[in-house]
Parts: C-alpha cells; sequence; structure tokens
C-alpha cells in the first residue's frame, strides 16, 4: 500500500533534485522513497546491532581466569 506525501521544500534544492533524479534516469519520487527506504534499513541495522552487543555484555565472556591459589604466585621474585 502507498500514500501520497505532500513536501515542502526549497526552489533551489527542488531543481538540484530534477536535475540528480535526471542524471541517474529516475523520478523524484522513486529517488526519494530509496534514499528513505535506505535511512530506514540503516536505523534497523543499527538497532540491531546494538540489541546483540548489548546482549553479549549481559552474559559476558568466558575468559578462563582462574584465582591464583596463593598471593606469592602472582609476585614471583
Amino acid at each position: 500500500m502507498k500514500a501520497e506525501v505532500t513536501l515542502r521544500i526549497d526552489a533551489d534544492l527542488l531543481r538540484e533534485v530534477r536535475v540528480l533524479a535526471a542524471e541517474e534516469g529516475r523520478s523524484i519520487d522513486g529517488l526519494l522513497c530509496d534514499l528513505l527506504a535506505g535511512l530506514v534499513r540503516d536505523r534497523q541495522a543499527f538497532h540491531k546491532a546494538r540489541r546483540r552487543a548489548l546482549e553479549r555484555l549481559r552474559h559476558g565472556f568466558d575468559l578462563e581466569w582462574k584465582r591464583p591459589s596463593d598471593r606469592s604466585s602472582v609476585h614471583e621474585r
């Protein structure tokens, strides 16, 4: 399902966007739709990566560290 949106942009910017779309052989509508879809994809990917990183932090890492049996073994002289 598609919906129509009205934008108010500066006339100079609109002229540049028309040129850009024409150079790419596309419509302004198609150009803007792809740009907006890319922004949404990037944001979703960021949030997915953030959730994974936070989950790894919550879970932690097993560094296989073992407490030394006595203090002198840590400070060998």
